[in-house]
Order: structure tokens, then sequence, then C-alpha cells
């Protein structure tokens, strides 16, 4: 049985198949759990956005408004920071999901290309080993290039991921500072 026989092409387009299903399945995942996520900050935020109007309206005095305002703004950041890393760590396991899949389809597919060069060298008239030995070659260095751009790549989101966590600390944390700040101005 040839290379390109019928039963081959249908395997491989069976196996297209089967992982374009497992991507588009991984990608439902994904957004399933983001639409969860903003579902439950949308109820946690309107619940708590109906208490603090209640609670301003209750309050009988400017300075008691200004202190349950700074009161109510405290846990802002906080509460964007965890939806922010919540919906970081939903992007992270769905990316890592259509990585691991990914490799797995380009190792199935760099086998099938090996395979093929090989049957067509084993087959090739004589003298045509030089030839052979450069297209192993250039499949060997694009193998290479292609593990470190994907390696660099890792490596390049995980710093921009760790850069976005201190930037976004940071700016918890000038928050949190400004608010105590400002709550012992009003409180004076």
């Amino acid at each position: 049985m040839n290379q390109f026989s019928p039963e081959k092409i249908v395997e491989a387009q069976k196996a297209s198949f089967e992982t374009l299903v497992s991507l588009t399945s991984k990608a439902f995942d994904g957004f399933e759990r983001l639409l969860e996520l903003n579902l439950q900050t949308m109820r946690s935020t309107l619940a708590e956005t109906r208490e603090g109007m209640k609670r301003a309206l209750s309050v009988k005095d400017p300075q008691e408004l200004m202190a349950l305002h700074i009161e109510l703004l405290q846990p802002v950041a906080e509460r964007s920071l965890s939806y922010r890393r919540h919906f970081l760590e939903i992007a992270a396991s769905t990316r890592a999901e259509f990585d691991k899949l990914a490799e797995a389809h380009y190792e199935a597919n760099k086998r099938g290309v090996q395979s093929l060069v090989e049957s067509v060298g084993n087959a090739g008239p004589a003298g045509s080993e030089a030839v052979f030995t450069a297209v192993q070659t250039t499949i060997k260095a694009t193998t290479t290039l292609y593990e470190t751009v994907q390696s660099t790549t890792k490596q390049a989101v995980q710093v921009a991921e760790n850069g976005f966590d201190t930037a976004a600390d940071a700016a918890t944390g000038a928050v949190r500072h400004r608010t105590t700040q400002t709550s012992r101005v009003a409180k004076a």
C-alpha cells in the first residue's frame, strides 16, 4: 500500500476532523467557564450595589456618606484583581489544552512527513541520496526552528503574565493606600 492510498487519505481526514472537534470542544469549555465567571461577577456586583444603595439611603450626614463611599470602594480593586486572576486562569487552561492538542497533531504530522520522506527516499532512483539527505536536513532544521519558536513564545507569554500580575498588584496596593489615606482624612 503506498503513502497516498485512499485509506491513508481518509485516515488523515478523520484525524484532522477529530482534532477540529477537540479544539472546538475546548474552546466552548473555556467560553462556558468565562460566561459563568461573568454571570457570577454580575450577580455579586448587583447584590453589592443594592446593599450599598440601601445603606446610602439611610445615611444622615455628608461625613457618614463619605465614610460609606470609601468603605464601599475599598474592595473594588480586590474584586477586580480577583476577576482578572480567574479570567487569566481560564485563558491559561484553555490555551494549555489547545497547545496540548496542537502539539499532538504536530507530532503526528511530523511522523507522517518523516515516513513519507523515508518511503520516497527508499524508492528513489540511484544517485538521489544527496537530495534525500538535504530534504531530511531541512525537515530537521524546520522542526528545531518550530520547537525553538514555540519555547520562546511560551517564555514570552509567561514573562508578560508575570509583568501584568506585578502591575496589577502594585495598582491594588496603591488603591488600598490611597483609600486608607482618604478614609483617615474623612474621619478627621
